[in-house]
């Protein structure tokens, strides 16, 4: 995608406005919309914006700031066709006054990695799953009201199939290749499942994810939300992560010889993942409530293990499939989609290189049983490890992660910390409905 390619299509789709985006430190999709008449103006000068003004930029004595164009990114967005303000959307890099790229920036901090990669001769292809939730919006308030009570796979009391269609045809147009989509098995609960590609790619699609998914919501009047745990008792949602290295054409994650047909620099990258394992939660949970969906009983994974079939444990290395080598991988099943896809895929691709290169080694994989079964005495036999139980416990073991703490960068990682330290603070002051109901008539 060019300029006069990205000009040609605003011609087509009589495209009006241009939607120009970018994240801040937490995910949230930023934007600055331009007439098209000016988008020349700005692939060719770019655009300033106030830094200041977005969460984790810049002090206000440092605030000015300009946003460049990928146009490869360029989309039009499907529910503006044939209204009255066609409008197509281009995700930004966000650059400082001397022409270098903000390094607090989220898809900076992953262009990063991946250009340590490309150093190295890798590139890493990862796929990710969205779930998230559908509630009806009474008087314009979330609340946790599920809009269908459907279960997993269910159709005939699936009440958001026509929704979902339309989420995933959107989706398709704007350039995502959607493999499948299903209710998941809680109520209100979705997934729409996009194919793998390289790390930036998919981080830009996850974004685009989110924001077009909402849109739609809201067309029908309700409310997505990709909240981890909306609703005490039912599962949360997760965004598992398939990840697997690769050097050009070759899934170096493919053995066979192997089996299980995964190769020693699988396991080596599985191993890195479950090293820093506790320190990454941080960055894959990033918000109170994703320590809500973390328990056991709901599928979320709590202990540190993998298996090649074994769905309880944090890493799973899916079945193989004769003639499909390219597939062979690893799911990382504890991010949800609160995090910042670009963080997040950030410092997963930091762990596993990390595992490749120090050549780590991972325990026995667990495939038989089902590790919440088993007893707290045979997991402390077993040496298996459990995943943060709070924000702050994880940002504890981020601190002392220089690795990857080093991926993110000194100052967004200030930034971050900060942030969420905040958070964490005001979630302890809180007094909740339920401390109210369980301790005010006794005590």
């Amino acid at each position: 995608m060019d300029k006069s390619k990205v000009l040609e299509l605003n011609v087509e789709h009589k495209i009006k406005f241009i939607d120009l985006q970018f994240t801040d430190l937490m995910g949230q999709v930023k934007a600055v919309t331009i007439p098209v008449n000016h988008l020349v103006h700005v692939i060719e000068d770019n655009i300033w914006f106030d830094g200041s003004s977005i969460e984790g930029f810049t002090r206000i004595s440092e605030s000015d700031m300009y946003l460049k164009p990928d146009l490869s990114t360029y989309a039009v967005l499907p529910w503006t066709k044939g209204t009255q303000f066609p409008t197509a959307r281009i995700i930004c890099d966000v650059f400082l006054p001397d022409g270098n790229p903000f390094p607090g920036a989220p898809r900076t901090v992953l262009k990063r990695q991946m250009e340590l990669f490309k150093e190295k001769g890798y590139s890493m292809k990862v796929g990710v799953e969205l779930e998230f939730f559908l509630f009806k919006n009474d008087n314009g308030d979330l609340k946790p009201l599920p809009y269908d009570h459907a279960g997993y796979f269910d159709q005939s009391t699936d009440s958001g199939i026509v929704i979902r269609q339309e989420m995933a045809e959107a989706l398709q147009q704007m350039n995502m290749d959607v493999e499948a989509l299903h209710h998941e098995v809680a109520t209100g609960q979705h997934e729409i499942a996009t194919k793998y590609n390289d790390a930036l790619i998919v981080a830009d699609n996850a974004m685009t994810f989110k924001f077009v998914v909402k849109a739609i919501a809201q067309k029908y009047g309700l409310k997505a939300s990709f909240m981890p745990k909306p609703i005490a008792g039912i599962n949360g949602s997760g965004m598992h992560t398939h990840q697997s290295l690769w050097k050009d054409d070759t899934n170096l994650f493919y053995d066979g010889n192997s089996d299980d047909h995964l190769s020693m620099i699988g396991k080596h990258w599985i191993a890195g993942l479950l090293h820093h394992a506790r320190a990454m939660t941080a960055v894959l949970n990033p918000t109170v409530n994703s320590y809500k969906r973390l328990v056991i009983g709901y599928e979320a994974p709590v202990y540190l293990s993998w298996a090649t079939k074994n769905r309880s444990a944090l890493i799973r290395v899916p079945m193989f499939t004769l003639g499909r080598e390219k597939s062979v991988r690893c799911e990382l099943r504890s991010p949800d989609p609160s995090s910042n896809p670009y963080l997040a895929l950030a410092v997963m691709a930091a762990a596993g290189l990390d595992g490749v290169e120090k050549q780590m080694k991972p325990p026995t994989p667990n495939n038989e049983t089902n590790i919440f079964d088993i007893s707290e005495e045979e997991r402390r036999n077993q040496s298996i490890e459990t995943l943060p139980a709070s924000l702050r416990e994880a940002l504890n073991e981020l601190e002392t992660n220089e690795m990857l703490k080093e991926t993110l960068g000194n100052d967004l990682w200030t930034r971050f910390k900060f942030a969420k330290m905040k958070e964490w603070e005001e979630y302890s002051m809180q007094v909740s409905q339920w401390e109210i109901d369980k301790y005010l008539n006794i005590l």
